[in-house]
């Protein structure tokens, strides 16, 4: 019998991208713990559309 995990995977948006109106959206997809961490997680991501180093936030 399969175990039961914890892990899901989460998808990750650019949060600076949204307001500036550069075409195209960066997003990237991880897993996280959602026993250990419940809340939505905050990552810096490399954004290519607008080539820095982002934050990137979990969607739903």
């Amino acid at each position: 019998m399969a175990k039961k995990g914890n892990r899901v995977q989460v998808i990750l948006e650019c949060t600076e991208q949204k307001g500036s109106g550069v075409p195209g959206m960066s997003r990237y997809i991880t897993t996280k713990n959602k026993k250990n961490t419940p809340e939505r997680i905050e990552l810096k991501k490399f954004n290519p559309y607008m080539r820095k180093v982002t934050v990137h936030k979990e969607i739903k």
